[in-house]
């Protein structure tokens, strides 16, 4: 019991994880996390903090943030209710697949956990009412190391699922750079993080 499904993705290090779901007619169990089976599948991080946010209502947009320097995250995301879609870009300096970006659907019904390594910015936008959000991070938040790069940026081109000038978001979100406007600043060099 508890085996995971691993499936790489485009992005340079970007993972699905599929963990095994036991249902019958009272509803499904599963092993959301476990240390043996991630490190049997090649996945070994040291995830030392979990953090949680609801958001109550569809279109609310989160987003794309990631930790600086020392305080760099990777994250384990899953959906626990409702349902996103998940965004990330490589904004790693030298990367194969820097200033790209992926979407994905995570739900309360389809299981999925997305691993986002350090390097890239990620965001999400709610599809449904009440969606609790959760992931594990490798490092603990360090409100000092916080940076984002905007979910509006012409060069990205990200595909959001709403109009994004009705956007639920935050007044900090809404003031992002562009990757561009960025980039002298970013710290993040493929192959050193």
């Amino acid at each position: 019991m508890g085996k995971i499904k691993v499936t790489e993705t485009k992005l340079k290090d970007v993972k699905i994880i599929e963990p095994a779901v036991f249902g019958d007619h009272r509803g499904f169990f599963t092993e959301s996390f476990s240390v043996e089976d991630f490190k049997a599948a090649g996945i070994d991080f040291d995830f030392i903090q979990d953090n949680h946010s609801l958001s109550t209502q569809p279109g609310v947009l989160r987003g794309l943030h990631f930790q600086k320097g020392q305080s760099a995250q990777t994250k384990l995301i899953r959906v626990v209710t409702g349902a996103v879609l998940d965004v990330i870009v490589d904004i790693r300096k030298g990367s194969p697949t820097y200033g790209e970006w992926e979407g994905y659907i995570l739900s309360e019904h389809n299981h999925r956990q997305l691993l986002v390594p350090r390097g890239y910015a990620h965001g999400f936008v709610t599809l449904t009412p009440d969606v609790n959000f959760m992931y594990k991070c490798d490092n603990y938040y360090d409100a000092a190391a916080d940076g984002g790069i905007s979910f509006a940026d012409p060069d990205l081109a990200i595909d959001w699922p709403i109009d994004i000038e009705k956007a639920i978001t935050s007044e900090k979100d809404a003031k992002q750079p562009t990757l561009k406007e960025f980039e002298a600043e970013n710290p993040f060099v493929y192959g050193e993080i």
